[in-house]
């Protein structure tokens, strides 16, 4: 077993489930939580998670299988996906592939799912195409605001990790977005962004 990644909520270490390559997430118990209460937001995260993952299966989007959930040590085994994650493909091809990313993220919300943590390390390029990961901070909602949250996060992971791509790299994800929800939809998700970029600002001058 080999850490990959430590987070906040869970660490992802590479492992091995009935023979097969696979991907561990361990959900860490917080010593600042209520001891009953940290175990049952661990628990109810881990299910959610395994449950959301199987649920956007179903809506044509690919995404690693779920072998097996252990629900008292609040750990997950998953298909282990080969491929590149997003952020660490060239310039040309993060821009191409943000329209993909765009339909995507628009089958989501069109299901009614925000995802809670779009990033470009939340996308692997695989020989058959993009698969979507993690969804640990994922949700039903029908509200604009959470869409546009979602969007907003896209937005700011673009500015701060592909800054000289990202104009290309957005426009091109909003084209792929709209082709799923339509003008309309799209134009009032987009201008929720807006309000919110503006709230960031003025939080920043208070």
């Amino acid at each position: 077993m080999k850490l990959l990644k430590k987070g906040a909520e869970a660490d992802i270490y590479t492992a091995s489930w009935n023979g097969q390559n696979s991907i561990l997430k361990i959900r860490k118990k917080k010593d600042y939580r209520i001891h009953s209460l940290d175990i049952r937001i661990r628990t109810l995260r881990t299910i959610r998670e395994s449950k959301m993952i199987s649920e956007v299966k179903s809506f044509g989007i690919p995404t690693p299988l779920v072998y097996f959930v252990d629900e008292k040590k609040c750990e997950m085994y998953l298909q282990f996906i080969h491929g590149k994650l997003i952020r660490d493909l060239p310039a040309t091809q993060i821009i191409r592939t943000c329209k993909e990313i765009g339909r995507i993220v628009g089958i989501l919300h069109k299901n009614g799912v925000m995802h809670g943590d779009l990033t470009t390390s939340n996308f692997i390029l695989t020989q058959k195409g993009l698969v979507i990961l993690d969804f640990g901070l994922s949700q039903k909602t029908d509200k604009i605001d959470d869409y546009a949250i979602d969007l907003r996060l896209f937005k700011e992971v673009l500015n701060s990790a592909h800054a000289q791509i990202v104009d290309d790299a957005w426009a091109l994800f909003i084209l792929g977005y709209q082709k799923i929800l339509g003008k309309n939809i799209t134009e009032k998700i987009i201008n929720q962004v807006l309000v919110i970029e503006k709230r960031g600002r003025y939080a920043n001058v208070v």
